[in-house]
């Protein structure tokens, strides 16, 4: 008996959920580490995340007048989302949900939440609400796209779309690994990762500035509890794509049995990768900087162009 039939399904999605929900706070403040370390600034210490969801919880929530349900329950239901991506992901070599771990239902997820932080950012009837949801909308109509071609093109070469038996597919293969069809989706992902993280050049999450934000500008109307579980819920999207593209494209080191040292060490090695790319994130930062609206286009078409130029690839290049 392996260890995780051993502890059962249950537990096993109770401890990755949790994990992952408590990590996920701790990614954002490397990330403004590294920004702040990179700028030659104290910066804020590495915890000021989990302080900063504690003072929102104890904070008391003001509702707009013009609000409806749907900024009531928009909060929750994203959390929500998030919350159920997280069972999606094979840190620990098989993902808790295992057979139901499809791809495409996650990306389901991701358009779930995304259209009612949108609606949210309309319903309160603000200026800058509605701002934010117009250019959220901008960035979604190219970028969801060409994130199911990144897709189409891993789940061609692996014959599936569970993702737990694509990573496990890929992570026996080594080097082999690295095709022009799996380097060209890589790439695309790479820089759908910027995009549905909200990092710069795409998005910058550390400003309210009318002509810069996106995201921010959807959660100008919230406050205390609803706005603290909107930001834990970034937070912990940002550590899911993360671990998308780490399962998908970096899954070497992926247990490949269920004993317990090989999922502790699997445990491990996932968070480990997670963290390098959320330093990479934070550099890049630093590197490039803010894309002015009317380029976001440009930088997501180039994505699309090259996650379709490896499906072509999978029939041009054998």
């Amino acid at each position: 008996m392996t260890f995780l039939s051993g502890i059962g399904t249950g537990v096993a999605a109770v401890v990755q959920f949790a994990a992952v929900v408590m990590v996920a706070p701790l990614i954002q403040g490397v990330i403004k580490t590294v920004k702040a370390r990179a700028q030659r600034r104290l910066g804020a210490p590495i915890w000021q995340p989990y302080a900063d969801l504690a003072k929102y919880f104890s904070k008391t929530e003001v509702v707009s007048e013009q609000s409806s349900w749907i900024t009531t329950l928009t909060p929750y239901l994203v959390f929500g989302c998030m919350g159920a991506a997280t069972l999606f992901l094979p840190l620990a070599g098989a993902a808790p949900l295992g057979g139901a771990a499809d791809l495409i239902v996650l990306l389901a997820l991701f358009a779930l939440a995304r259209v009612f932080t949108v609606l949210a950012g309309l319903d309160a009837g603000g200026a800058f609400g509605g701002m934010g949801s117009s250019r959220e909308m901008m960035v979604a109509v190219v970028a969801e796209p060409a994130l199911l071609l990144v897709v189409g093109s891993v789940a061609l070469r692996a014959g599936t779309t569970n993702l737990s038996q694509i990573a496990s597919r890929f992570a026996t293969q080594g080097l082999y690994l690295l095709t022009p069809s799996h380097l060209l989706a890589a790439f695309a992902c790479g820089l759908l990762v910027i995009t549905e993280t909200g990092r710069l050049p795409v998005d910058n999450p550390d400003t309210h500035l009318e002509l810069t934000m996106i995201h921010e500008g959807m959660l100008l109307e919230y406050s205390g509890r609803s706005l603290a579980l909107l930001l834990w819920a970034t937070s912990i999207k940002q550590v899911v794509v993360i671990s998308l593209f780490v399962s998908l494209f970096l899954p070497w080191g992926i247990p490949l049995t269920g004993d317990f040292p090989a999922v502790v060490l699997g445990l491990f090695l996932s968070l480990g990768k997670v963290l390098i790319i959320a330093v990479a994130l934070g550099g890049i930062e630093m590197l490039v900087p803010k894309f002015r609206l009317f380029r976001l286009p440009r930088f997501l078409l180039t994505a699309f162009l090259a996650a379709f130029l490896a499906i072509l690839s999978q029939y041009i290049i054998r």
